[in-house]
Parts: C-alpha cells; structure tokens; sequence
C-alpha cells in the first residue's frame, strides 16, 4: 500500500485530476443508463435505441485521431476545463425534451458530448505522466483505469432511480453539476507544461494534415509501437464481437434472463475495482511490460473457461465468478499497457498518438460487431467467442516474448515541476 499512499496522498495535481474523472464519469454513467431507459420508454423503439449508440461512437471513428492534434497543440489543463464546461452547457437542450417528436435533440447531445470526449481522453492520458513520478507511472494508471469501474457500479444504479424519478430533466441537471465540479476540481490543479513546438511549414490545412499523418505515423513507428497498435486493433474486434455476442450468450447458452445478464455485467465491475487497488498496490515492482502480457495471457484464459463451461456445466455461478475474477488481469493488462504507450511515446507527440490509436480501436469494434452478428449465425456463439478470448492469449504470449525489447530504455519524461 505504499505505492497508492505515496501517489495520493504526495501527488495533489495527481489526485485532483483521477477525483475530477470519477466525478465526471459517474455523471457518464448516470446520463448513459438513464438515458437509454427514457429514450426506450419515450419511443417504443429498440431502433431508436440502437441510434442513440450509434451516435455516440461514431465521433470516435471519424474524430478520434484529428482531435489528438488540437490536443498536442492545445495546453491540456485547460483543454480539460473547457471540455467539461462544454459538456454541462450542452446538456441543457434536454430539459426541452418531453415527448418522441424532440428525440432528435437527445442524438444531437450525444453526438455533440462524443465529440468533446474525442479531446478529453487524450488530453487527460497525455497529463498523467507529467504529474508523477516515473516509478509512480503504472500505480497511477491503475488508478485512474479504475475509476471506470467504480463510476460504472455507482452511477448505473443512480442513473436508473433518477430516470425514474424525474426523467431527462433530472438526468440532465445531475450530469451537467458532476461536470461543474470535475471543472472545479480540474482548475485547482497548480502543474504547468510549457512547449515550444515548431509548427510545420505552409498553411494551417497543411500543418493539420502534416501533424495528424505524423500522429498515424508514429503509431507504427518501430517494433514496439507496432505491437501495441496491433494488439488494439486485435482487442478491439475482441470487444466488438464480446459487446455483440454476450447477451445471446448469457441467454442461449447459459439459460439466464434479462435480471442475470445485468449482474453478471455489473459484477465484472467488483473485480475491476479490486484489480485495479491490486494493480496499483504492485505496480512499482513489476515492469510494466510483464504486467501488461502477462494480464492479456491470463484474461484471456479466463474468458475461454467462461465461453467453454456451458457445454459440461449447466450453472450461473461460474459466470459470476469468470467475471469478479478477470477484474485483475483486466486491471493489470490496461496500466501495464498505458504505461508502456506513455513512455515510448514524447509528451509533444502523445495526444496524436492517443487519438489515432483511439480512431483506430473504434474501428475494430464496429468490424467485431459487424463480423460478430453474421459469424455468430453461421458458426455459433461460443466458436466466435472463443476467438476472443484467443486473441488476448495470443497477444499476451507475444507481449511477454518480446517484454525486453518493450521494457528498453524508454523515452525521457518532463520532470515534475514544483508546485506553487
């Protein structure tokens, strides 16, 4: 427990920046969850419901790596600040929503909030490094990918009482003040970052293009990027074909109804938060390459004995269990990963590589869930989704064979800057 002390209690700038993200994201969950319900329960429609998400990941495909450059070139406190100001402000045209003829508006603020997310990751993954320690490094991004467990398990149950209490007023008035506080928060960090960049040569929509073609072209950029960028890309159909598949799955293969199926997904949540208090527990100790291949290898184990299990045993609670347990190789795989990707990677270059990485994993998921729906029919659930759970054991095997030449002397971080 040293590690998460020396983190917490010694990095204010640190501290500020992960409580702003629990806030901000519990808010996520609580619009997200509520929101879904009332969009259903105002139209009737499972179509409708299929283009509320549909408006919310499509800016991740098309935006994702532009936004990286804005984000290198912008200083990302403040890119922070105004993004959450932006997000509560553009919350309110959903008071004006009381019937199915304004259900436009709702796909309208998701769009709009999925875009400024665009900015808001990379901004806040480029920050973390400079606000710690570099030993610190992994025990900070096992934190931070923590907090999405937490705001999951917290603010899904709020989001469905508030629903039902007041609607999309209420859920538009609760979301926007997590995002006024997380901009309070965001605004008392003290840490600074000055960069005298070198702008390309020409125009701006020459300098756009240069920047964000280098952005793609540092994703693949030697053998160790290139391996992480596959492995995304790879984990990603994963996740396409996992968030396709595993409803049918709970349903056909498992025997389980509506009520399972949500517990079984919240309960990975548990897991996650005790992996992640693992994680940053050890994360000093370990080199973060072996954290990251060695939590693919065994995550994706884990999910091979959850897809096989229904075909010798006919229970729920090895679901349960496969679920709470893979909480801690997930744990491990992302802060082993993140961490990994910060120090190969220059503080001036970082968001680009952040955004493309992310533009690109978005793809793959809409290729799993493509190719999920049609192979599901044709071979089966559980074949597909044991290719998934392949995939994290191959790519884990790989990470851990090449763990030297991941582990190499990374590239120099900005020293802490004392704060005022």
């Amino acid at each position: 427990m040293k590690e998460l002390w020396g983190v917490l209690a010694r990095q204010r700038d640190y501290r500020l920046v992960l409580s702003a993200g629990l806030v901000s994201l519990t808010g996520d969950w609580i619009l997200k969850t509520g929101l879904a319900f009332q969009v259903y329960v105002l139209t009737g429609s499972t179509l409708a419901s299929g283009g509320l998400l549909l408006s919310s990941f499509v800016p991740m495909v098309v935006l994702g790596s532009l936004a990286g450059v804005f984000v290198d070139r912008w200083d990302r406190r403040r890119t922070m600040i105004v993004t959450n100001l932006l997000h509560a402000l553009l919350l309110l045209p959903l008071l004006a929503v009381r019937d199915e003829s304004a259900i436009w508006i709702v796909y309208a603020v998701v769009l709009v909030q999925s875009c400024l997310q665009q900015f808001f990751r990379p901004a806040e993954q480029s920050l973390i490094p400079v606000l710690v320690e570099p030993r610190q490094l992994v025990t900070a991004n096992a934190l931070n990918s923590q907090t999405s467990d937490i705001a999951r398990l917290v603010g899904a149950g709020i989001g469905g009482v508030l629903a039902g209490l007041g609607g999309l007023p209420l859920l538009a008035l609760v979301d926007a003040a997590t995002f006024l506080f997380a901009m309070g928060l965001i605004i008392r960090v003290r840490h600074r970052v000055v960069r005298v960049l070198a702008p390309p040569a020409g125009g701006a929509i020459r300098r756009l293009k240069a920047e964000w073609t280098e952005g793609i072209r540092l994703c693949v950029t030697g053998p160790a990027m290139r391996l992480l960028f596959v492995f995304c890309v790879v984990t990603g159909v994963g996740e396409g074909v996992m968030s396709t598949l595993f409803a049918p799955f709970v349903s056909s293969e498992l025997g389980g109804d509506g009520t399972a199926y949500g517990l079984i997904v919240s309960s990975q949540a548990i897991g996650g938060i005790v992996g992640g208090l693992v994680a940053a527990a050890v994360g000093s100790r370990l080199p973060a390459a072996t954290m990251w291949g060695t939590g693919a290898f065994l995550f994706g184990l884990i999910d091979l004995a959850l897809f096989c299990y229904p075909l010798f045993w006919d229970s729920l609670l090895p679901a349960f269990a496969c679920m709470i347990v893979v909480g801690l190789p997930g744990a491990f795989t992302i802060a082993g990963m993140m961490t990994v990707l910060q120090r190969r990677t220059e503080d001036a270059s970082r968001g680009r590589i952040f955004g493309a990485i992310a533009a690109a994993e978005g793809v793959a998921v809409l290729i799993g869930i493509a190719s999920a729906g049609v192979l599901g029919e044709l071979v089966g659930i559980i074949p597909v989704l044991v290719f998934q759970g392949l995939g994290y054991v191959v790519g884990g095997s790989v990470i851990l064979a090449r763990r030297r030449m991941l582990s190499a002397t990374p590239l120099p971080e900005p020293a802490l800057r004392p704060s005022a």
